[in-house]
């Protein structure tokens, strides 16, 4: 710390205002005078996109492994395993001489039709919460940053650069900001990325209340604050707003602004300062690891196809996987010979091999006979013969297998998904070969959940296999042939319509801004609440084997909110092949001051168990595990009560459950003011005692009649009435029995109440 205090002050101001916007599209401004070096960072997140020439925003990459993008990702429910990856990635960052990736997204898939939403984990944020901290813990352990981005809200592409997402200060803590806030707190990430939106009115490039007053003083955050690639609007603005650096550069008209700015007195030196600080902080930690050499390609090209086979999930299987010894099988579908493995954009990869479907299908069926159809066309075309050859391919097979993926006009970054739909030429072309043949298994590349009603009742399996990475079609192949196990489980909801989404109504919003009317119930949190059906829950995902749950234990059965819980449950492999299954624990309040989802995951762990063998999956719960965001007292509180916890295969099918009783800690302040109703009296803890007391000192009739109203109103129950009115309001029926008018009398009660803490 002093070397670089010692550094600002050897800084001319220009130098310092040069350091805050980059040198090139990629790379910071080094101070050679003061030895100080460039930092050079890299997209991300599921592989290296180095650009040879760094003054190219869009030159052509380096070779790197490309790994299976975020949705893949998440459905490992691994950390252990996205930590591996996270380690790979740094070592090839290293032999490319990056010094940051940018990556990991942990924004939420607030809809399906996000057309980033393969660069996200999850629909649920602390599912999402933990993969990123995985990811952000494996790069940095080896001497490499990372940047979490898009801080905050970034959750569509429909005027993604100018758009207001609108939210309460409760959704705002509970789903849109916790899985950043795991990864700041829990991985302490060099770098994090604002978003292109704004927040409420304000660009997150000049969010003082984002990016300083939470981020850096709330959480700690210690590094700097990089700008979304042309997400700044005002550089000062953005300087004043906690935002460190601005990329791409060079701006030499933003440099000036800001030599300006601090010149005329219309910002303060010391907040250039800071930024310096926290920029020369990375620079000389990015310093430390030496760069240069090679990277094992093969290593990482296998554990690219780990990742892929473990995070693909088996949504439908009558039995036919894994396939046995068939005499022939029909592939059709042009993603086996071509395959789709990666979403468009700025996290696109030049992988450094690509494996084939077919082909490493062919390597696993050994003298099976295997023939090929191309299905589809590309793009979203309809060619009728093409189905026609396919089917004819289908009828003299024994098995037919459909290798299908959504085409880039229809998922990509930059825009959002107009449906949830297959292209219509897939749809008919599964429609016809599953008429002409009942085993028929359907293989999916795609980044978000697609809808599956039309077709999916013909087939007798489908397999999720997300956008994979490189060595995907291998994957593929080890799972269809059991090599591998499936195990992956969803980590985001597959809705059976495109209307019963919680966003539909609100997407994708217009006039500048986009409103999160559903609140806090995005996902399953909303599905469970209005009891809508799904097509397939939240954590669901089948195996070749079966696991069986039992004797579920708590560490107490009454505890305190800061001692936290500990859940454990035996898991058995009930079947005859390995396994791995994903432990889920979910909590349920049983009542609480505001309304809450039915349930909430609050902890994971996935295990291998062999056929008959038993692990006991043990998981704690902290304090945010039964904690709300209450935005009167505008922190995270707990509430004395019962709680459901709650252990299952998916949100859906849960095993065991154990009822706890919580104490809470917290001594709050109260929230009672003149509006306040006699039923906020009663179940205020400090209220009720002295309006009580207060009502005591009423004479006996008039105590009768202050909560049933007797005579006043005919007909109704006035008890229920009276409990939701004002206390001044209440009290203006017997204001000629007063001593003094009922605001005095309640302005009393309230001095009262606050004095007594």
């Amino acid at each position: 710390m002093t070397k670089i205090n010692d550094l600002i002050k050897k800084m001319t101001l220009e130098e310092k205002a040069a350091l805050c916007t980059g040198a090139s599209p990629w790379t910071t401004t080094p101070v050679e005078r003061l030895d100080l070096p460039e930092l050079t960072v890299s997209d991300g997140p599921h592989g290296v996109r180095r650009v040879a020439d760094i003054n190219n925003l869009i030159a052509a990459s380096l070779p790197a492994t490309c790994f299976p993008t975020a949705s893949c990702m998440a459905s490992t429910w691994d950390v252990d395993l996205i930590y591996a990856m996270g380690q790979a990635l740094a070592e090839e960052c290293i032999a490319l001489k990056v010094d940051v990736v940018l990556g990991p997204g942990a924004n939420m898939k607030r809809t399906p039709l996000g057309g980033r939403n393969f660069e996200y984990y999850s629909e649920d944020p602390f599912l999402a919460g933990q993969m990123a901290a995985s990811f952000i813990d494996g790069v940095q352990s080896k001497g490499v940053g990372t940047s979490l981005k898009h801080f905050a809200a970034n959750n569509q592409e429909f005027q993604r650069l100018s758009i207001s997402s609108k939210m309460d200060e409760r959704t705002l803590r509970e789903i849109y900001l916790p899985a950043f806030e795991t990864a700041v707190k829990k991985a302490k990430p060099w770098t994090v990325m604002c978003a292109y939106n704004k927040l409420n009115g304000t660009y997150c490039s000049e969010n003082h209340r984002l990016l300083v007053d939470i981020l850096k003083d709330e959480w700690g955050f210690e590094g700097f604050v990089v700008s979304d690639w042309g997400a700044v609007h005002d550089r000062v603005a953005s300087l004043k707003g906690g935002l460190d650096l601005e990329m791409p550069g060079p701006k030499e008209r933003r440099v000036k602004a800001v030599v300006e700015a601090v010149r005329s007195g219309a910002m303060g030196e010391s907040v250039l300062d800071e930024s310096v600080r926290r920029i020369l902080g990375i620079v000389f930690k990015a310093a430390e690891t030496s760069k240069g050499g090679l990277f094992d390609t093969a290593a990482h090209h296998a554990l690219a196809r780990r990742i892929a086979a473990e995070g693909m999930v088996l949504l439908k299987n009558n039995g036919i996987l894994p396939l046995k010894e068939q005499q022939h099988i029909a592939v059709i579908g042009r993603a086996a010979e071509e395959a789709h493995f990666q979403g468009g954009g700025s996290s696109h990869i030049n992988p450094t091999q690509v494996d084939n479907p077919f082909k490493e299908l062919q390597k696993s069926a050994g003298e099976t006979k295997l023939t090929y159809a191309e299905g589809y066309p590309a793009g979203t075309a309809f060619d009728q013969s093409l189905i026609d050859a396919a089917v004819k391919n289908a009828r003299s097979a024994d098995v037919a297998l459909l290798y299908l993926a959504l085409p880039d006009s229809k998922e990509s970054e930059g825009y959002d998904r107009a449906d949830l739909d297959l292209t219509p030429q897939q749809v008919a072309l599964i429609k016809a070969v599953t008429a002409v043949q009942p085993m028929t298994v359907v293989i999916l590349n795609n980044g978000a959940a697609v809808v599956m009603s039309e077709w999916i009742d013909g087939t007798a399996a489908v397999l999720e296999a997300w956008m994979m990475g490189q060595a995907g079609g291998g994957a593929i192949a080890d799972v269809l042939y059991g090599k591998v196990n499936p195990s992956g489980r969803l980590a985001e909801t597959f809705p059976l319509k495109l209307v019963d989404t919680p966003a539909h109504i609100n997407f994708p919003g217009g006039n500048g801004e986009v409103r999160y009317g559903e609140g806090i119930f995005i996902g399953y949190r909303y599905y469970d609440a209005k009891e809508v059906p799904v097509h397939f829950p939240f954590g669901y995902g089948m195996s070749y084997t079966t696991f069986t749950y039992k004797n579920s234990k708590v560490s107490a059965a009454s505890f305190k909110d800061v001692d936290g819980l500990t859940v454990s449950v035996d898991v058995t492999n009930a079947g005859k092949v390995t396994g791995k299954e994903v432990v889920q624990v979910y909590v349920h309040d049983h009542k609480s001051g505001l309304v809450r989802p039915p349930k909430e995951l609050k902890g994971f762990a996935k295990v291998e168990l062999q056929p008959g063998e038993t692990k006991t999956v043990t998981l704690a719960l902290d304090f945010r595990a039964f904690a709300y965001f209450h935005p009167a007292y505008k922190q995270w509180i707990t509430e004395d009560g019962e709680f459901d916890i709650l252990i299952g295969a998916s949100v859906n099918d849960i095993r065991c459950s154990q009822t706890v009783t919580l104490q809470s800690t917290l001594e709050l302040p109260s929230l009672l003011n003149r509006e306040s109703t006699l039923r906020d009296w009663m179940e205020d803890p400090r209220g009720k005692r002295f309006f009580t007391s207060f009502i005591q000192q009423l004479p006996a009739q008039m105590q009768a009649a202050f909560f049933r109203g007797e005579g006043e109103v005919a007909g109704m129950d006035t008890t229920s009435f009276f409990m939701d009115t004002s206390l001044p309001d209440r009290l203006h029926y017997f204001e000629s029995a007063l001593p003094t008018s009922p605001e005095d009398l309640v302005d009393g009660l309230l001095a009262q109440v606050s004095q007594n803490k």
